[in-house]
């Protein structure tokens, strides 16, 4: 060989030699940055990340310890209640007569019993709807319980619900409206001021507050002015006196599903874009402001609000969890005339399904009557509904004998799934591609719904999965998801097999994945895959 076509050669091996040293170098430097990234509330998308950087950054989004107690609580009842009661409208004008309301039978303990044996967990009440009446003697207007007949004007609904509700382990909260129809300074900056001395009493004279609920509601005033509400001072008044307190819907903390019937999304996301300025995000990250003083809500109805394609284009992301409402009944208020239209026990229980069932929290009306009662109707069909879950998710449980992963990691193997509800997650140690695990069960048997649940605490990572199960010798797909965040319940057609696998397709980072169940329901869903 010539020497200078050997020195070519040479030279075009050390440059070679450098570019794989130098590929190996970033690459490690990306995977020490990607690591790096810590568990935090908000996350700020540079201008250089990658697709793949944004996608690990939305992984390491994480719950407040108040959101992820409030998602662990799964149910919570509504309870709209005041003048509409006595008028049987549902929006009242403002200008009621505070006479006409007097609950003579009002029991606040029966209430909370019914609720508690149903499975709720926190009680919202109506303090104040958009007629201005108030259920608590306040000092801010004459509008309230004190000017009514009941208690001889002495009365406090507020006080009594809350009360109640300690004294059975539920947690409290309360729904005040902004829009005030009945309040004068309605639509000028001293009702801000108003709304801020009503939610103090609220919020200091009760006991421990789980959430404050805002609905956007913005209607007219007095010669047809709008309020500018000054959210942000609601949202640092709140902080300051409750600093446990969820603010949800048109707050930071807990976002509005998008509709009133109950359904949560195909693919929840709680991890979705904030939206703000470019002053304000960068006040966020210099941490010269708190998302308290800056949040501007809005309601977020898209089907899509959380996927790799969405999240691409933001500028940060942050944990805004979905709240599913709906009522008992067509109505808010209790009507007389709606007693035969309460919704079944199995329309309750798919509800259940495609809320909780789809990493959401369900809060669920429940009106109380004239007399201050919740009315044997809706008892007769919350007991119905509870004996579904009990007999779906207690007894149609089905035990499981053994599991074997495709991928574990030290300290979180997928041993851990036998239980129903492990304190360890099973986590892989691959990144990058499906992994599996496969569930043994102690029998051939009967089984129609899929239960399973992240580690939230770690964020929520998992985009794709599918369930087969093992029949006449071969996988045999049954089931097929995206995501799943703190609980996904999935159905399908009943399956009988001894075992089953799932895969994870697609997920962000190693997840953590803290629930595996199989259930027999003892109802028959809608459309399978639901």
């Amino acid at each position: 060989m010539k020497p200078r076509l050997q020195s070519k050669i040479s030279l075009i091996a050390i440059a070679l030699t450098l570019m794989v040293f130098s590929a190996m170098a970033i690459s490690r430097s990306n995977f020490t940055r990607q690591r790096e990234i810590p568990l935090k509330n908000i996350q700020f998308i540079d201008s250089g990340d990658s697709a793949e950087t944004i996608a690990l950054k939305a992984s390491r989004v994480v719950p407040t310890d108040r959101q992820l107690k409030w998602q662990k609580r799964e149910l919570a009842a509504f309870v709209h209640f005041g003048i509409n009661t006595f008028t049987g409208k549902e929006h009242g004008d403002g200008m009621e007569d505070p006479a006409i309301f007097n609950p003579v039978d009002f029991d606040a303990r029966q209430w909370v019993r019914v609720f508690k044996e149903a499975g709720l967990r926190l009680v919202i009440l109506t303090a104040k709807h958009h007629d201005g009446f108030c259920l608590w003697p306040t000092s801010t207007t004459e509008h309230s319980v004190k000017r009514s007949p009941w208690r001889q004007g002495k009365g406090d609904v507020v006080r009594e619900v809350a009360e109640a509700c300690r004294e059975e382990g539920l947690d409290f909260g309360f729904y005040l409206s902004p829009w005030d129809r009945h309040e004068k300074t309605y639509g000028t900056p001293e009702y801000n001021r108003f709304f801020q001395a009503q939610l103090r009493e609220l919020l200091t004279n009760y006991g421990p507050i789980a959430e404050v609920w805002f609905d956007g509601y913005c209607g007219e005033g007095p010669g047809g002015r709008k309020q500018v509400y000054d959210w942000n001072s609601y949202y640092r008044l709140i902080r300051s006196l409750q600093p446990g307190a969820v603010i949800a819907i048109m707050g930071p903390d807990v976002r509005w599903v998008g509709n009133e019937s109950g359904l949560a999304r195909e693919s929840e996301w709680s991890v979705i874009p904030l939206k703000a300025s470019e002053e304000v995000l960068a006040r966020l990250r210099a941490s010269q402001a708190s998302i308290e003083e800056v949040f501007q809500p809005e309601d977020l109805i898209g089907e899509d609000l959380g996927s790799r394609r969405v999240i691409a284009g933001a500028k940060a992301l942050f944990w805004y969890p979905a709240e599913v409402d709906v009522s008992i009944r067509p109505g808010w208020f209790y009507h007389e005339s709606q007693n035969s239209q309460v919704k079944t026990p199995e329309e309750l229980f798919e509800i259940y399904l495609k809320s909780v069932g789809r990493n959401s929290v369900l809060l669920l009306n429940i009106p109380a009557d004239r007399r201050g009662l919740i009315s044997e109707s809706d008892i007769r069909s919350l007991r119905g509904w509870r004996l579904l879950l009990d007999r779906s998710f207690n007894e149609g449980y089905i035990p499981k004998v053994e599991v074997r992963a495709s991928s574990e990691r030290p300290g979180y193997e997928a041993r851990h799934l036998l239980a129903k509800q492990p304190e360890v997650a099973w986590s892989p140690n691959t990144r990058g591609k499906p992994v599996s695990v496969e569930i043994f069960l102690k029998t051939e048997t009967v089984f129609d719904c899929l239960e399973l649940g992240e580690d939230i605490s770690s964020g929520q990572r998992i985009e794709e999965f599918t369930l087969e199960a093992w029949k006449e010798g071969k996988w045999m797909e049954i089931a097929r998801g995206t995501t799943v965040g703190y609980k996904r319940l999935l159905t399908f057609r009943p399956v009988i097999a001894g075992r089953v696998r799932l895969t994870i397709l697609q997920s962000r980072d190693l997840f953590y994945l803290n629930r595996l169940n199989l259930y027999k329901l003892a109802v028959q869903t809608g459309k399978p895959g639901s």
